[in-house]
């Protein structure tokens, strides 16, 4: 048995880095009070998300992630806590800028990082105008608590993402998100289809998942996006462990065995009857 808890956060965006700085830092602390080994903070959670209108004055967030001082505190935060940590953070790496994770294991080492590798552009999302498609690749890091793989908000929607991931030897899938109201279509609810996709993605890999989305309603340029919270924790066949409202800043925690789901993994057998010689077709198109 090889049991880990792991938390999802989720909380309202504030006009000023500072303040949203110290309300993660106080929620990842109550959340490893609570048990937490392995924590998941929510998308560019320093600031709000800038990405509503194309406005250039929010490139100047960016920084290089070797003196970014969010990930400097965070990482010290993660040794303190004795915690797996990712932390979100934009980037700016020459003259690109990449939406990232960077991964810091419970001494404060920082493993690597993830450029979001699926970058979106639709009105209310407009991502392409900030941020360079990821030139990592999708990646796993060893952490105390085993081994993770990491995909950011767009990229939960490519299941090859996840089955690359998994393929790699991940035994747990983060997604860190900024989702909620479409502001040209008020009426739609993506929400039910978001929690699917990623349930899937677990059911389908056999490997539980955790996601982590913003609460709170942010306006820029006169267009709104409600963010709908809902974070979670999904385990090894898609069944939800734990989940967050639409509203409400929470901590939401899980506690799953990684040591089951392997043997779940191994003992049906998807890995084993794999064909990939039949899936070129994935390449061509």
């Amino acid at each position: 048995m090889r049991e880990v808890t792991v938390a999802a956060l989720q909380f309202a965006a504030s006009e000023t880095l500072a303040d949203n700085a110290d309300k993660a830092e106080a929620m990842v602390r109550e959340a490893a009070a609570r048990g937490a080994r392995l924590v998941l903070l929510q998308e560019l959670f320093e600031s709000r998300y800038f990405c509503i209108t194309q406005d250039p004055r929010f490139l100047a967030l960016a920084q290089p992630v070797d003196s970014h001082p969010l990930i400097a505190r965070f990482a010290d935060l993660a040794r303190e806590l004795g915690i797996v940590l990712p932390v979100p953070f934009f980037e700016r790496a020459g003259q690109a800028h990449f939406n990232s994770v960077a991964v810091v294991d419970a001494d404060g080492r920082v493993l690597g990082v993830y450029r979001k590798s699926h970058i979106p552009q639709n009105p209310g999302y407009e991502e392409k105008f900030f941020f360079s498609p990821g030139d990592t690749g999708f990646q796993v890091w060893d952490t105390v608590v085993g081994r993770i793989g990491i995909g950011i908000c767009w990229d939960q929607w490519f299941p090859e993402a996840a089955r690359a991931m998994a393929l790699m030897g991940a035994e747990v899938l983060l997604y860190p998100s900024a989702i909620g109201s479409e502001p040209e279509a008020p009426g739609y609810d993506s929400q039910p289809h978001w929690e699917t996709v990623m349930r899937g993605h677990a059911a389908a890999n056999l490997m539980p998942l955790v996601a982590s989305n913003r609460i709170g309603a942010e306006v820029q340029g006169g267009r709104k996006v409600a963010f709908y919270g809902s974070s979670f924790v999904a385990g090894a066949t898609g069944e939800t462990l734990a989940k967050g409202s639409r509203e409400h800043e929470e901590i939401v925690l899980a506690t799953i065995d990684l040591d089951r789901c392997a043997a779940l993994r191994r003992e049906w057998g998807l890995f084993r009857d794999r064909r990939p010689a039949l899936y070129g077709r994935l390449n061509a198109l």
